[in-house]
């Protein structure tokens, strides 16, 4: 088998609605297309609401895509064990609703052959465009990455868009330099957290440039986000990132 040009990880987190709402067949109407080799991985964040079950079956019919079952550690340690099974030259991570469609993937893979490792989408940007979320919920992506900007990653507009691509091997790397979001220890609920800005922290720590490209989302609503909780633990790990590099943690 050829090595994929592209690994596509999408953590999935009891998506019964969204797998009967066709995210997997969106995603596979895409894949199948493409003319170059790919991998799909969805990674399983212990779904427990028989989604799981749903997803595999899914993969057993559809080759190029690969099931793997994880136990509840949130989406930090899930998208990283998708990272860490790629095989791809490329490796982009979206979410399983397709708020943002595969197909935006065009709009960022062009940079890659001009010489950037690490591509991210933006709902910020000029150009992108974004459908539907509420308001309260855009006053505090605005609020969170103004406090972003103000103590980590200065010049991004949105570090938290779900849309975000990588050169395979520099994907890796940033991966396994997380401090804040480095355990792998079982959590009680849902929790997406800002592992995208510790990320993105790290890359420029070792130099890479970040290319963020306007995209197409739109909002697709779920009750697994409590954003004032969230937002407060969010900006916490921020400080935590931080705190880290003072300490010289992501130096080694």
């Amino acid at each position: 088998m050829n090595k994929p040009y592209l690994s596509i990880i999408i953590p999935a987190y009891n998506e019964k609605k969204n797998f009967k709402n066709g995210a997997l067949d969106k995603v596979n109407d895409y894949t199948s297309k493409l003319e170059y080799a790919w991998e799909v991985l969805i990674i399983d964040d212990g779904s427990n609401d028989g989604s799981d079950k749903l997803i595999a079956d899914f993969c057993d019919k559809h080759p190029g895509f690969k099931y793997i079952k994880n136990s509840h550690m949130g989406k930090a340690a899930t998208v990283k064990k998708g990272v860490m099974e790629a095989i791809g030259e490329n490796i982009l991570f979206t979410d399983f609703d397709q708020a943002t469609p595969l197909s935006e993937w065009e709009k960022l893979e062009p940079y890659f052959k001009h010489g950037y490792k690490v591509v991210i989408g933006s709902r910020e940007l000029a150009g992108s465009m974004r459908q539907k979320e509420p308001f309260y919920r855009h006053l505090m992506g605005k609020g969170f990455n103004f406090g972003v900007q103000l103590l980590t990653v200065y010049g991004i507009h949105d570090t938290q868009c779900g849309f975000k691509a990588f050169n395979g091997e520099v994907a890796k790397k940033l991966f396994s330099k997380l401090q804040v979001y480095k355990s792998d220890v079982e959590i009680s609920r849902a929790f997406t957290g800002a592992f995208d800005v510790e990320i993105l922290f790290i890359a420029k720590k070792m130099g890479y440039k970040i290319m963020e490209v306007p995209i197409k989302w739109q909002h697709v609503p779920t009750d697994r986000i409590n954003p004032i909780k969230d937002s407060f633990l969010m900006a916490i790990d921020v400080i935590k990132i931080r705190m880290n590099d003072l300490q010289g943690k992501y130096t080694s």
